[in-house]
């Protein structure tokens, strides 16, 4: 009976106030970012449409914060890669001015990935290396703005809730850049949203932002393990299940 009550919510509660709202945000934010300021219209929209995202999928929030981030500083948040609502999650909670590097997928879906595309987001197309590097510019040119990025490392979602290996663009734009490292344990969303399902599962959610991490000292020889270090702390705020 939950399970009937759960599939009518989504289908006549859930997925008409979440299309009608995706709609509402690409729009207002394709006219704010061609008309004002992008680095407002770009950010604040999205983020109020992915909290609502997160409500609407009945979760429960929790967000810890081991130190303070300052408002005024750039950033390279790596999360871990567990399911859709990862993105709703991060943007909602997260606190920072940010954008992101995406699969170039994503850039078809309607209205959003125009939105994306006008407010600076960068899309990556992982088949192609000339494409990867000039993610990596473009990327600096956002960071170069004053915005913070946030790149998946694992590159893809979780199909197991276990996470993957961690890749070196982020790192290596961090460096370029001479931007701290922040490292973001997601849990959660693999269970809201398994892959290649749409059918939301309600439970609890929370985002842990732990403390930035400087570049300052990062050169190609220590790269490997400034990685390794950066997915153990990931790693060490995931629930036992997800280890």
């Amino acid at each position: 009976m939950k399970k009937v009550i759960l599939f009518l919510y989504q289908l006549f509660i859930f997925a008409p106030i979440f299309v009608l709202a995706t709609i509402i945000t690409a729009v207002t934010v394709m006219i704010g970012c061609l008309i004002g300021d992008r680095t407002f219209w770009g950010y604040y929209p999205p983020r109020l449409w992915s909290k609502l995202s997160c409500r609407l999928a009945l979760c429960r929030i929790k967000v810890v914060r081991h130190g303070k981030l300052d408002p005024d500083q750039s950033y390279v948040f790596v999360p871990n890669h567990q399911g859709a609502f990862d993105i709703f999650l991060i943007y909602g909670y997260l606190n920072q001015n940010i954008k992101w590097v995406q699969k170039q997928e994503l850039r078809k879906i309607p209205f959003v990935g125009k939105a994306s595309e006008i407010a600076g987001h960068v899309f990556v197309d992982h088949s192609n290396l000339k494409s990867r590097k000039e993610t990596i510019i473009k990327a600096e040119e956002q960071l170069g703005e004053g915005s913070s990025m946030v790149i998946f490392p694992e590159g893809a979602r979780t199909n197991t809730g276990k996470m993957g290996r961690f890749k070196r663009g982020a790192f290596v734009i961090a460096k370029e850049m001479g931007l701290p490292v922040v490292p973001v344990t997601v849990n959660g969303p693999f269970d809201l949203m398994r892959i290649n399902t749409y059918l939301i599962n309600p439970c609890k959610l929370e985002l842990i932002v732990h403390e930035p991490i400087s570049t300052d000292n990062l050169t190609d020889e220590n790269m490997p393990q400034f990685i390794d270090n950066c997915r153990e702390t990931v790693y060490s705020g995931l629930w036992e299940k997800y280890k």
